[in-house]
């Protein structure tokens, strides 16, 4: 006999879907209820706590990491191409453009498709990894390479932009800055306060600056009362802000942040200068160190540029950076490994072969 008075769910147990990030932050960004959502469910990325790299740091860090690459592309960029593309459909714009070495090409394609508008994506020769170019391809994007590097892609993008009706998606779009600031929200409300210290990589210098931004944004509102230092790492072989001048042939394995000169260079240093914080520089050896780590030993896989931030954590800690006490610290890890998996395979051994016997097996495993 059937209850017709028993309720199908426990009410209490109910929990409203996430409704991406413009939804969840809509009193904190430039949006109304004119402005369409062009959204893929971006944000709510977990603050994955450390089992190993933190604790072996002698308990002067407790550390987090921000898993961006749990983003709908895999990478921080679709924050803040939710809020671009969304502004860019409110004034009637077809056309979208970026330059990328890779997860903005992705993102873009991916929202651009979302919207019913075409993509156009500029791509350095040679200089972007196969995952994220898959990506750009598949969503439909018109997808072309250029003889030359990131930096000349992006000049030419600014340009055309400038002449034509066509949405500029790189970060110098200040509706981009306006998503990815979403992160410092989101870390604020997962920890219940700021971090002491907020860790990044940094390629064109959009994601460090809004993050800053998002910091500021909630002193402002009274959600935080303190802020966190802001770092930068960038790859030792393209570390324009470290040196002060721009790299005209930069080169990295952490091919995101192959860029030698930032579009927010300025913005970058004014957020670590003002937080009290600071820029270096990693060599490859150092990230891809921390790539094996941060996958073996956290179960955190990324790709190569997401690992220099937590290079450079190991490298503030051998030179005695929080000889001050116990300290947060939270890690940006903006894209995932499966962007960029010819690192992977091409840095590790590759797979045992036995033959389909159970006793083959037995007798590798030395069981």
């Amino acid at each position: 006999m059937s209850n017709s008075s028993a309720s199908p769910c426990n009410s209490a147990a109910i929990v409203r879907p996430w409704p991406g990030l413009i939804e969840a932050y809509r009193d904190l960004l430039p949006v109304t209820e004119a402005t369409p959502r062009i959204t893929l469910l971006e944000g709510n990325t977990p603050l994955v706590p450390s089992r190993h790299i933190g604790p072996s740091l002698g308990g002067k860090v407790d550390l987090y990491f921000k898993f961006e690459g749990l983003n709908p592309t895999g990478s921080f960029k679709d924050r803040g191409m939710t809020m671009a593309v969304s502004k860019a459909v409110e004034r009637g714009v077809q056309h979208t453009m970026c330059a990328s070495t890779g997860n903005t090409s992705a993102s873009a394609a991916a929202y651009s498709a979302r919207a019913g508008i075409q993509a156009v994506v500029l791509i350095p020769e040679g200089k972007i990894a196969f995952g994220k170019l898959s990506q750009a391809l598949i969503h439909g994007a018109r997808t072309i390479q250029v003889e030359g590097n990131f930096d000349q892609c992006l000049a030419i993008v600014r340009e055309i932009t400038d002449r034509y009706p066509i949405e500029l998606l790189n970060s110098l779009n200040p509706m981009r800055m306006e998503g990815q600031k979403t992160a410092a929200f989101e870390v604020c409300d997962q920890l219940g306060r700021p971090p002491d210290i907020h860790i990044l990589p940094v390629g064109n210098a959009g994601n460090i600056t809004a993050t800053w931004w998002g910091y500021l944004q909630y002193r402002e509102t009274g959600r935080i009362a303190d802020l966190p230092r802001m770092i930068g790492f960038q790859a030792a072989g393209a570390a324009p802000l470290v040196h002060g001048a721009p790299v005209a042939q930069p080169e990295t394995v952490a091919t995101a942040i192959r860029i030698g000169d930032p579009a927010r260079w300025n913005d970058a240093m004014t957020a670590m200068t003002d937080s009290g914080g600071l820029v270096d520089a990693v060599t490859d050896e150092e990230i891809l160190q921390a790539y094996q780590l941060l996958a073996t030993r956290e179960g955190v896989f990324v790709e190569p540029a997401s690992a220099a931030p937590v290079a450079g954590l190991l490298k503030l800690a051998a030179a005695d950076y929080f000889r001050d006490g116990p300290q947060t610290v939270v890690c940006t890890v903006t894209g995932h490994g499966l962007k960029d998996p010819d690192v992977a395979v091409g840095l590790l051994q590759q797979p045992e072969r036995i033959p389909p016997q159970t006793d083959a097996l037995a007798r590798l495993l030395q069981l």
